[in-house]
């Protein structure tokens, strides 16, 4: 039977979407298959579903969603009655249910409706659907006592109608009193009661969205300087000194169009990055020259500046209404909003009370969302030796704001402010370090010579050598100053490893370093190696591959069952090749007699079950193989590519293995998602060092 879970409230102005944001991401993790339903909906967009679809790549026909808007249900109510109207919403929904391992329903808004019961309602519905029920409380601007007793009355209602209450959501509360109301509500209501505080970067509105509230025209600025929040408004009128003193972080300036020196001052502040501004607002219709706009967009790059026919009084009063929405087109808001819900929900537990039903299968998403939920499990620190990459502090912003790790970018200081600023992108407790001028140059100079005497290389030699990010990057995980490293989105693969090779050196249980991508296909992830390192390792050399690669597969949740690959299967040829892949097999048995292993298989028996039924019956691992060993680079690197264009696969990594402290490597043509992953990742790998990986 389908399980479904259905998200409500008690009035309106409680945030819920924060709730049915990370409520989604739960069952995602869990299920492939996740439909939507919401029994009620306004006349235009929903923004909440349109973000769902995009973000969790819905499938579902947008058309079965929804059960019917609120004139037809009020209409419906009216003239045939609340029976009627809840029976008609309840075969919309099982239409739903049918096709779904997990329905997510999304309650009533209690905007503009004609229902006297609202809260009836939901809970009718959700029973009729068999749905558990999470109601969401919003405690904006309440004291504590008041945000206490709603929701203790909250969960009172829902209970006396019969709902199944899964958990107490309060919502938006005060910071400083969040603390206090869970530990209250935790000794009086018989469920968790999960307490979010407030959040302003989420009530923001971006640039974007005040533009089209008040119908501005955009006169500089890009798709990423418009989707900043306006997390303050500062109004221009004194003179510049004055003024500049008066910007706060993340403040979108208003001020009269004819006034280039608060326009050119507060760009100005914003490329020094004291403080970086979400843009500037123009009024009385009033466009600065042209020399001043090309100033200007030299000034801040991507910074928007946008101009308003009226004066700054009514434009204040309608700036003051407004509210940041999450939408499709607020992804950051989408991350701000999960890392909240993620780091004050029990998701363990709430995922537990959901009962979902679990899947043998295993998605990209699925995968991608249990790696951010295992690194966040004991967060580790990585270094980015690449500070001023954009794309490198775009996933150091989701990475930040998901609460998957903490990050040091590497770089000259300044110049990572001025971009991160020019993006519009907040690295709020992310540590900044320019190897050239920090005082850890000439200690990890002196170290480096150390380990590279045998070489001849002197202090003075190795202080311009680690004045290199990879160089120091590396250095950092070596002294324990970081647990890993990832780099290689501008950086050669030889110019991030090489320093590795150097420094932290391979474990005392690995012959060699090498790697594996992890594959992820429609309904799977395969674990491929070595497609990134060595060009033709011997059988001994292969053997440790497949034996890394195992462990590899096992701590992110892959079990290992091992195909050692082949243009041959079982005894059928022979030749050097074969024979060298023979041997790893026999070698990878005697070492480690614990582990599935078949070779030398061909990849489609090693793969496909009915070829693996016809070229080896009764193998262990023929026809569901996990990890696949590649003989050489040249066919690995070679097949990881084709399956990933051809299949549309998903190719994480490559990750490195046999190291004793982790270093990855990015394709240089890695979007923010791959970085993203990749820093996951080499958290992941940096949370069970091996004792003997951290003597020198």
């Amino acid at each position: 039977m389908t399980r479904s879970v259905y998200v409500t409230g008690i009035d309106r102005g409680d945030g819920r979407q924060v709730v049915e944001l990370g409520v989604m991401e739960l069952l995602t993790r869990q299920v492939d298959r996740v439909g939507v339903f919401r029994p009620l909906v306004h006349d235009g967009p929903d923004r909440l579903f349109e973000l769902l679809r995009a973000r969790y790549r819905l499938a579902q026909d947008p058309a079965t969603v929804y059960g019917m808007d609120y004139h037809e249900a009020s209409a419906l109510q009216a003239e045939q009655g609340t029976d009627e109207l809840v029976s008609t919403l309840v075969e919309r929904f099982h239409r739903v249910a049918r096709a779904y391992d997990v329905v997510l329903v999304l309650g009533t808004d209690y905007a503009d409706t004609q229902f006297p019961d609202e809260l009836a309602l939901n809970a009718r519905l959700a029973n009729e659907f068999g749905a558990s029920v999470i109601p969401v409380v919003g405690g904006r601007k309440q004291p504590v006592e008041s945000v206490f007793a709603e929701t203790r009355n909250a969960y009172r209602a829902y209970e006396v109608l019969g709902c199944d209450v899964l958990a107490m959501v309060t919502n938006r509360v005060a910071p400083d009193d969040r603390e206090e109301i869970a530990a209250r509500l935790a000794t009086r209501l018989p469920v968790p009661c999960y307490v979010l505080p407030d959040e302003p970067a989420l009530s923001a509105p971006t640039v974007a969205q005040i533009s089209h509230a008040l119908g501005a025209r955009v006169l500089l600025g890009d798709d990423s300087g418009l989707a900043r929040d306006a997390l303050d408004f500062v109004f221009g009128g004194a003179m510049l000194p004055n003024f500049l003193n008066a910007l706060t972080p993340g403040c979108l300036v208003v001020t009269p169009g004819d006034r280039a020196d608060l326009v050119i001052g507060s760009l100005a502040a914003h490329s020094a990055g004291t403080p970086p501004i979400a843009g500037l607002l123009l009024t009385l219709d009033e466009v600065p020259s042209d020399e001043i706009l090309t100033l200007a967009a030299r000034l801040a790059p991507g910074t928007p500046v946008v101009s308003v026919p009226g004066n700054s009084f009514p434009t204040a009063e309608q700036l003051f209404s407004l509210e940041g929405k999450l939408n499709a087109a607020t992804p950051r808001k989408a991350e701000t909003a999960l890392g909240l819900f993620e780091r004050h929900v029990d998701t363990s537990d709430l995922l537990s009370r959901v009962s979902a039903p679990s899947t043998d299968r295993l998605t990209p998403m699925m995968f991608e969302h249990k790696l951010l939920e295992q690194a966040r499990v004991d967060k580790r620190r990585v270094v980015l030796p690449e500070g001023t990459e954009e794309r490198v502090l775009h996933a150091a912003e989701v990475l930040l704001r998901r609460g998957v790790c903490d990050l040091t970018l590497l770089g000259p200081v300044d110049q990572i402010r001025k971009k991160a600023a020019d993006l519009g992108i907040d690295l709020g407790d992310c540590t900044l370090i320019d190897p050239a001028t920090s005082e850890l140059r000439d200690s990890f100079a002196e170290k480096y010579a150390r380990l590279r005497a045998h070489k001849g290389v002197t202090v003075e030699l190795a202080y311009d050598v680690v004045s290199d990010v990879n160089y120091f990057g590396t250095l950092m995980v070596q002294e324990g100053l970081a647990d890993g490293m990832v780099s290689g989105s501008v950086h050669s693969t030889a110019a991030t490893i090489r320093p590795a090779f150097e420094i932290i050196k391979t474990k005392p249980d690995a012959d060699i370093v090498s790697s594996v991508f992890f594959m992820c296909l429609a309904d799977k992830v395969l674990v491929y190696g070595d497609c990134a390192v060595n060009p033709d390792p011997n059988a001994e050399q292969l053997a440790d591959i497949a034996i890394q690669a195992a462990a590899t597969a096992a701590q992110f949740g892959v079990e290992p069952r091992i195909a050692m690959l082949s243009y041959s299967t079982g005894t059928s040829g022979s030749g050097a090749d074969v024979d060298k892949v023979r041997e790893a097999t026999k070698l990878v048995r005697e070492r480690r007699p614990d582990l599935r292993i078949e070779g030398p298989i061909q990849y489609d028996a090693a793969v496909e079950p009915t070829v693996a039924a016809t070229k080896l019956p009764g193998s262990e691992v023929a026809g569901q193989a996990s990890v696949l060993i590649f003989p050489d680079l040249n066919t690995g690197n070679n097949t990881y590519k084709a399956v990933q264009r051809s299949a549309g696969a998903i190719a994480v990594g490559p990750v490195l293995q046999g190291l004793r402290k982790p270093v990855n490597d990015l394709s240089r043509g890695a979007l923010v998602q791959d970085i993203v992953n990749t820093v996951a990742i080499t958290a992941i790998q940096a949370q069970t060092p091996n004792e003997k990986a951290s003597q020198q």
